[in-house]
């Protein structure tokens, strides 16, 4: 299990960068179009406090969200109940997935355990639950464009975009490079989020040139059918 400190230490504040992300829905049409939803059963992995899972199951998807930490498992399930929404989550890793082999049309990981070198286990994983023709989402941070790029390949310089990606490539992914925005209703918002996804010297540093509620955020999405 890898630990994830912005969302595990600090869930209301992640719910914010949830709400500021991807408002026009770019990632949520790319998936569309490569794994039509309608009558799918999708698996989210790494689902954290269950943001996307109503909003997959409104889609028309069987939705079942996986996740290792239990304060999060919990906030998801009240999530789900407060929306009467048909989705479930449950307790478990990426490496030993709770799921049936062969049982998943669409598996979806936003953020969360697949970022390169050392998820060979979770690839194994979603290779068995899913069933043939099935499709695997991967939603990553591209470090080498955008507003937020630039900050993050600033903050963590020991981070090698370019052997993440060919070790996507000789996975098998496709990556679409997309680009997406945060869009905030107050600075106060923009700055916390920005503390929980920065170390703070880098996050001082981008508040203090970084002016307005919008930042511009490249996105590598890696998907492929199996």
């Amino acid at each position: 299990m890898i630990r994830s400190p912005n969302i595990w230490d600090t869930p209301e504040v992640y719910e914010l960068e949830n709400l500021a992300s991807d408002r026009e829905g770019v990632i949520d049409d790319t998936l569309e179009r490569l794994a039509p939803l309608r009558g799918a059963v999708l698996l989210d992995v790494g689902c954290g406090s269950g943001f996307h899972l109503p909003r997959f199951a409104a889609r028309g998807a069987g939705v079942l969200g996986v996740e290792p930490h239990l304060p999060l498992v919990h906030r998801a399930a009240a999530r789900l109940r407060a929306g009467s929404s048909p989705a479930r989550v449950v307790a478990g890793e990426a490496e030993s997935l709770p799921v049936a082999t062969g049982s998943v049309d669409v598996v979806h990981a936003r953020w969360a355990y697949f970022f390169g070198p050392g998820c060979e286990p979770g690839l194994a994983e979603v290779a068995r639950v899913l069933r043939p023709g099935g499709v695997a989402c991967l939603v990553d941070n591209d470090a080498t464009r955008s507003t937020f790029g630039t900050w993050f390949s600033r903050a963590y310089p020991a981070y090698d975009p370019v052997a993440v990606q060919r070790f996507w490539d000789r996975q098998g992914f496709t990556t679409e490079a997309l680009t997406i925005r945060w869009g905030f209703e107050r600075r106060a918002d923009l700055e916390a989020v920005v503390r929980i996804e920065l170390p703070p010297a880098a996050a001082d540093a981008v508040l203090a040139e970084h002016a307005g509620l919008e930042v511009d955020y490249a996105v590598s999405l890696r998907w492929r059918r199996y």
